[in-house]
């Protein structure tokens, strides 16, 4: 099916030209999956392909997901050419524990994603997170200062960062206007955060910073009230009201989540193994949510506070 174009900024399109859409992601349970058992890599691939074949265009992935190998074979098997997909990835700070870093630094990050992925370019690069630990190189000066360099020789389109707050965007945005004397496409532009009714603002005031500084929001976890609620307290406030407008728009819960994230400027990054799903993550954009509901689901998502990733870092 075809997709209609988001708004959201026009700067950013597959080579080709084709505007930015919804994102297909390859983290939390599709890395969860590989970690458990390596010989899960055939079904990821077999799910990616089957959500770039359902119309999905842009990928999101990271070095910690360990899922570039899976990406470049769907985007292998895939019938699209490069040139109309959007592929994103994510360097990690060094000193994680919990997978093994091949790495040394974000420019040697970048070399290695383009030879895993099997391209010659990424359409974006992001720093994963802002936490770099002090005794470990390199820094985030550093790092910021490799993208920058990534892109001049024009191994990435674009250039950005994953749950950064304002002060941080901020100090990355002067290394930006002394290293390149103010050209402002080597500004950070995009900001992955987590997104969702019962998390607004992943930091103090970070969504319009980044709306008001020409940098995308981009939102993983945003089908988190459905999904990444605990059990016992399966009565949180969305129960009753994402029903009720599922059955006002004749749309499933997802779609209506996924809506609110656009109409909200935020481009969410989604993620499904089910086929079904995959094509009615794609089926919101021939409807919208009346303003008087979206501001109803800000409301009663604020009456409930649920920080799934990076929690005590914020």
């Amino acid at each position: 099916m075809t997709q209609a174009p988001v708004e959201l900024s026009p700067k950013f399109a597959t080579k080709s030209g084709r505007p930015l859409s919804i994102g297909v992601g390859t983290g939390t349970k599709v890395k969860d999956l590989k970690r458990a058992d390596a010989s899960n890599s055939e079904s990821i691939i077999q799910t990616l392909k089957l959500a770039l074949d359902s119309g999905f265009f842009h990928v999101d992935t990271a070095e910690c997901y360990t899922t570039h190998p899976e990406v470049a074979e769907a985007l292998k098997r895939s019938s699209k050419k490069r040139e109309d997909l959007f592929v994103v990835t994510k360097y990690i700070p060094p000193g994680n524990v919990f997978f093994e870093q091949k790495s040394t630094g974000a420019h040697n990050f970048v070399d290695l994603a383009l030879e895993e992925l099997g391209t010659d370019y990424l359409d974006a690069v992001l720093l994963h997170h802002p936490f770099f630990k002090p005794d470990i190189k390199p820094d985030l000066e550093t790092a910021w200062k490799d993208l920058i360099e990534a892109k001049k020789l024009g191994k990435v389109r674009h250039i950005g960062v994953s749950n950064f707050r304002v002060e941080d965007l901020k100090t990355i945005s002067k290394i930006s206007a002394i290293e390149t004397d103010n050209d402002a496409s080597y500004q950070p532009a995009i900001n992955q955060i987590e997104f969702h009714p019962y998390l607004q603002e992943q930091s103090p005031g970070i969504v319009k910073y980044c709306q008001e500084n020409n940098i995308l929001v981009e939102a993983y976890g945003p089908l988190t009230p459905l999904f990444r609620v605990k059990e016992e307290e399966k009565d949180h406030p969305l129960t009753g009201l994402l029903p009720e407008l599922s059955a006002k728009y004749d749309r499933t819960p997802a779609q209506i989540l996924l809506r609110y994230t656009l109409q909200k400027g935020i481009l969410p990054i989604t993620t499904s193994s089910k086929e079904e799903r995959i094509r009615q993550s794609l089926e919101v954009f021939d409807f919208s949510i009346d303003q008087a509901d979206v501001d109803k689901i800000d409301s009663v998502g604020s009456t409930y506070k649920l920080r799934t990733f990076f929690i005590g870092l914020f």
